[in-house]
Formats: C-alpha cells, sequence, structure tokens
C-alpha cells in the first residue's frame, strides 16, 4: 500500500491545526485508528471517507481518488462455471482495470484458496456455480477478508433479492459488459485504484 493517502490526510489535518484525537472525536473513532491511516497501515472504508470530506472540507471525490490510488495492483478475481463467460468477463474486466491482477476461477475452492494467500479486492461472483452458489462463496471470501468487494453476475435478475442479502457491493446481468463494470466500481464500499487514462 503506498502513502499517498496517508501523507495527503497527515497534511490535511495539521493545515487544519486538528491532532489524531481531535479528528478521531470529530469522526467518532479511535486515535489509533487515524493514526493507522496515516502509517499508511490501512485505509478508512467508503464511510469514513465521506466524514473524513465533511469534516475537513474537502471534495469528497478527492479523498476517494487518493484512497483508490493508494491501492496498486489490486487482485480482482472472477468466479463462473461457463468458460466462455469466463473467458469474455476476463478481457472486460481486463480492459477497464488494466492495472488490476486479474484472475478468473471455474471452482470456488480455487478461489477461496486464491484468497487466502492474496487479499482479493474485488471479486465478481456468477451466482448459480454447478452444485455450489455464488452467495456461499460471497459469504466465505468476506469472512477470509471483510474487505473485499463482492458483485453478483449472473442471468437471473430474480436472483437480486438474495444477494442483497448478503454484504455485497453490486449486482450485474450477464453478458458482463463494460458500461456495467464501470458503474458497478463507482459504487464499491471499500474503493481501489483501477488505473487507466479516466482514472
Amino acid at each position: 500500500m503506498s502513502s499517498l493517502f496517508a501523507e495527503n490526510l497527515r497534511r490535511l489535518r495539521e493545515e487544519r491545526g486538528l491532532s489524531q484525537k481531535q479528528l478521531g472525536e470529530n469522526l467518532y473513532v479511535n486515535h489509533s485508528t487515524v493514526a493507522r491511516w496515516e502509517r499508511a497501515s490501512r485505509l478508512p472504508d467508503a464511510t469514513m471517507i465521506l466524514r473524513l470530506a465533511k469534516c475537513l472540507g474537502v471534495d469528497v471525490n478527492d479523498l476517494f481518488q487518493l484512497a483508490a490510488q493508494s491501492e496498486e495492483s489490486p487482485n480482482v478475481i472472477i468466479v463462473d462455471d461457463s468458460k466462455v463467460i469466463l473467458s469474455d468477463g476476463l478481457a472486460v474486466l481486463g480492459e477497464v482495470m488494466p492495472d488490476a491482477n486479474i484472475t478468473g476461477f471455474i471452482w470456488p475452492l480455487e478461489a477461496i484458496e486464491y484468497a487466502r494467500k492474496n487479499r482479493v479486492a474485488l471479486a465478481v461472483l456468477d451466482i448459480e456455480l454447478g452444485t455450489s452458489s455464488g452467495l456461499d462463496l460471497c459469504r466465505t471470501l468476506l469472512d477470509i477478508n471483510p474487505r473485499t468487494n463482492v458483485v453478483f453476475l449472473t442471468a437471473y435478475a430474480d436472483y437480486s433479492l438474495d444477494a442483497w442479502k448478503t454484504e455485497a457491493s453490486g449486482f450485474m446481468l450477464k453478458p458482463l459488459v463494460k458500461e456495467n463494470v464501470t458503474e458497478q466500481l463507482r459504487k464499491l464500499r471499500y474503493p481501489f485504484y483501477i488505473g487507466g487514462a479516466e482514472n
């Protein structure tokens, strides 16, 4: 994780004459949380970034961009039991997120093993995975890392209600297209730097 967000947060806080303790009190977090942000050992989530922007009087989009750029080469996975959809999905995700490490999986257990060894920033999951469920896979991935953004991908809109019962960030209908991926990336709970000229 780079120190870009950390350095700017410390600068903004000091410019406003706030101690870490005072900023923490304004945000309703412990001062040690602020210290971790400023050491670049943690990044605040989307809710905290909104609070920080308000408290520090800065544009929230600027803070989101700084937070996103602090996550270098994020790991992104896509899990689908159709090789054709998986192959097409990898191409679309690679176009939208040129700086990400993108890996596809047909088998949920392989995705789980990968997630245990690598911090996954985004998981795009088919809901029907043969005899397995993408909903169950979502829960397992979030147990491994609660900051993983999960976006469901399915051919059936009826699944959307079940998807929202999880801690997922979004839902897309097949086929995976660039515009839908770009829209979902704007809504992530935990934004990250996706690369490319427009970011």
